[in-house]
Order: C-alpha cells, then sequence, then structure tokens
C-alpha cells in the first residue's frame, strides 16, 4: 500500500497496528487487511465485503474489549452509543486463517472517511455523533456532551458528541470534503455547529452569537457559531448529511422552507435559532 495519509503499512513493532487504505473519491470505502488474530470493529450495516478466512460477531456495546464492570458495564457503554444515535450492536471481524484478508467497509452517505491514530493525538477524538464507522479492536466509543448551559441549549448538533478513547486506528465518516485546521494555543476558529466534524481533546468548544437581530432573522446562518479555541486540531465538513437531507425533504415539498439540519434540544424554537426556519 502507498505511503499516504489515505493508505498505511504496519509497523512490525507495534502489535495492535492494522494496514488499510481508503479507495474512492466522494463515494469512499475502506478495506482493513488483518493479519492472522486481528480484529477490527465496525458499525452496524457498514460492511461490504470480506475474504472468507475472516469471521464476524456481533456484540453487545462497542467491542473494545473492556472486561470491568461485567454485564452492567457493558449495559453502560451500549446505552452510551445508542444516545449517540449508534446502534446497541456492533459487528467484530477477526481473521481466523492464514496470512493476510481484507475486509471492506462504507459510508452510508457521500463524504470523506477520516483515518485517525488515537495514540497521534492524544488518545481522544471528539467527533458529531453517527461518525464512527469502524476501529481496530480496543477502540471505546463513549459520550462527550457539552458542559457549559448555553452550549448544551444552543448548541445543536455539538451538544452530545462521540468520544472515542483508545490508542489504535479509528475512522470516521464525515460529509462533503474535509479540512483540517492546527490551532495554536488562544487561537480561535468560527464554524457552523453542523460543519464541525471532530477535534482533539485540548480544544476548547464554546458558543459565539452570530450577529445582531437582521443577522438572525434573514441571514439564514442562525443566531451562534461554534467558537473553537486552540490548541489542537479541528476537522470541518462541508456537507453535514442533517443539511443535505433538509434541502431533499424541502425540494420535495414535503416540508415547506429550508431546513439546514443543526436543529437543538430546543425543538421548533431551536430549529429557528439555528438558521433552520
Amino acid at each position: 500500500m502507498a505511503n499516504s495519509p489515505w493508505h498505511h503499512a504496519r509497523n512490525s513493532s507495534v502489535a495492535d497496528d492494522i494496514d488499510f487504505e481508503i479507495n474512492g473519491q466522494e463515494l469512499q470505502f475502506l478495506e482493513i487487511e488483518l493479519d492472522p488474530g486481528e480484529s477490527a470493529v465496525a458499525e452496524a450495516g457498514a460492511f461490504v465485503w470480506k475474504d472468507a478466512a475472516i469471521g464476524m460477531t456481533t456484540v453487545f456495546g462497542d467491542g473494545s474489549g473492556g472486561g470491568d464492570g461485567g454485564f452492567m458495564g457493558k449495559l453502560l457503554g451500549a446505552g452510551k452509543r445508542l444516545v449517540t444515535g449508534e446502534s446497541l450492536f456492533t459487528t467484530v471481524f477477526t481473521h481466523n486463517g492464514q496470512g493476510k484478508a481484507r475486509v471492506a467497509f462504507a459510508s452510508p452517505t457521500p463524504g470523506s472517511i477520516l483515518p485517525i491514530k488515537l495514540s497521534d493525538v492524544g488518545g481522544t477524538l471528539i467527533c458529531q455523533k453517527d461518525s464512527f464507522l469502524a476501529a481496530a479492536r480496543g477502540v471505546s466509543i463513549g459520550v462527550a456532551f457539552q458542559r457549559r448551559v448555553m452550549t448544551g441549549l444552543f448548541g445543536g448538533e455539538g451538544f452530545i458528541m462521540q468520544k472515542l478513547d483508545g490508542d489504535g486506528w479509528v475512522f470516521v465518516q464525515m460529509g462533503g470534503t474535509l479540512v483540517e485546521r492546527e490551532l495554536g494555543p488562544g487561537e480561535q476558529l468560527h464554524v457552523d455547529t453542523g460543519c464541525l466534524a471532530a477535534y482533539t481533546q485540548g480544544v476548547d468548544f464554546d458558543l459565539v452569537t452570530a450577529g445582531g437581530v437582521r443577522s438572525v432573522l434573514f441571514g439564514g446562518e442562525g443566531l451562534f457559531f461554534a467558537r473553537l479555541t486552540g490548541p489542537g486540531k479541528v476537522w470541518i465538513q462541508s456537507l453535514p448529511f442533517a443539511r443535505l437531507a433538509g434541502r431533499m425533504l424541502a425540494a420535495s415539498g414535503s416540508r415547506g422552507g429550508q431546513n439546514r439540519g443543526e436543529g437543538s434540544v430546543l425543538g421548533a424554537l431551536g430549529d429557528f435559532i439555528d438558521g433552520n426556519n
């Protein structure tokens, strides 16, 4: 496999390292190459194809293999996945044969698949809910709640996010084109709440008003932007799926007006505040 951000060949000194290749442009799919005994964990419904030597098992929770807490621990982990919009179950793919074997996964929406080695970003990645696609076995999927009251009320998609912990490879799906920004200490970036795809743990997430009353009523951009403060990395997606779905609904006439898809926990009021109506 070529040496690029979309390809990776394992380091023989790292036991949990996996090979992978991401193919395609706007409709990408992921191929993971496993050695005997290695496993990959994927979101339910992401599977495309596999070599016959790879067995698949559906497990309760995120398949991270953490035995601490027994059944209650697994139940809590599955509950966290449910909160972030994921299935209660994941599928573990294990190479049970000889040599190398491959398994492929695909995102259900047009966009990009982002590969991240968690050990390279401090062991934690915070991303939009529904972003998780697949990972090397051992990655834990949790919940990141916004602690600030205003952010929780008006943060839209940013109110409840996924928290991925571990030291191996994880693959997250983003909508449209993906942009990576590196923020220095104290450096700030304003992003539409729906377009904020992921960020590292050192980045502070808050809200800032988008402008005056005229901007709120007629600008169509909502009342708040996400304010990201460094240090750390931020990934921005150009087309959140909720925005695309809202445009399709509006075009079909099943719901009048424009739905930008970045609604908040306030329901219809949140839609107005965030520019959905």
